[in-house]
């Protein structure tokens, strides 16, 4: 099999099958070898390590994964590129499953597991949130578009901070590797990406603390205060919480660290509505 890494072995590849990348599904094949081997290396696979990747659209990192020892199990919404991966991965250790991420029972998936992708751009928030929260994978290594990594990274007081600043503040140690060029890509995509990896530090997932997490976060102009009334939390109960918590009672919640809402929550409790 030629070298998958070459814009001409993708473009001749797609037309073979009649078919063109889906940019409604992100599909923007990378076909820079020195920045696949960035990913394979960062992952730093064991011989009979079980991987899972999602979005293997052409099979480029599935096949480096493999090659590195990996086991692969390969999660692909798209099924026209069916035939395409059963040519591409024929031998290799890969099981295929055909059905859509942000369905696919992970629950399945041995505590302790390695998650590596080149996310497509449209799954990458909401997949990274369930993943982090499910605690499956002791490590991600992905692939995202360089504004979500950002968002995963972000610190308090920053504009990128938010809900995901704070689900993979709650549950890992997060670090930026580097930056891929669009160039890298075929197409081409507008948007230049970031490979991350996070580290789970095994914190289960708290489902109170998101709550009022997200509804503090509800209307970013407004105060924590004025949120969480709103929200459903007495006014008395929200100031004294604040207080306890040593909160300036004026404050904004993209203000607050993890450490801080966790303080907040065991102070503040469920609403009362």
């Amino acid at each position: 099999m030629p070298s998958l890494t070459k814009p001409s072995t993708v473009r001749a590849l797609l037309e073979r099958y009649g078919l063109a990348a889906d940019r409604r599904l992100g599909q923007n094949f990378l076909v820079d070898a020195g920045l696949l081997d960035v990913i394979v290396r960062t992952a730093d696979v064991r011989p009979q390590q079980p991987v899972w990747e999602v979005g293997p659209g052409l099979g480029t990192l599935t096949r480096a994964l493999a090659a590195a020892g990996a086991r692969v199990h390969a999660v692909e919404k798209d099924t026209r590129l069916e035939p395409v991966l059963r040519e591409t991965l024929a031998g290799l250790p890969v099981e295929l499953a055909f059905a859509d991420a942000l369905a696919y029972d992970w629950s399945q998936v041995p505590p302790g597991s390695l998650f590596v992708s080149n996310l497509p751009y449209n799954v990458a928030t909401p997949l990274l949130s369930e993943l982090l929260r499910q605690g499956r994978f002791h490590r991600l290594v992905v692939l995202l578009q360089r504004e979500v990594a950002e968002r995963l990274a972000a610190a308090p007081g920053t504009p990128a901070y938010g809900l995901l600043s704070l689900r993979a503040a709650h549950h890992a140690r997060v670090r930026k590797v580097r930056d891929f060029p669009p160039e890298a890509f075929y197409p081409r995509p507008k948007v230049t990406s970031t490979l991350v990896e996070l580290e789970h530090t095994g914190a289960p997932d708290d489902p109170g603390l998101f709550r009022l997490i997200e509804a503090a976060f509800a209307q970013r102009r407004k105060t924590l205060r004025k949120n969480l009334e709103q929200a459903g939390w007495p006014r008395a109960r929200v100031l004294a919480a604040l207080e306890a918590a040593g909160l300036e009672p004026m404050v904004r919640a993209e203000r607050l660290g993890i450490e801080d809402f966790r303080r907040l929550h065991a102070e503040l409790g469920a609403p009362a509505s």
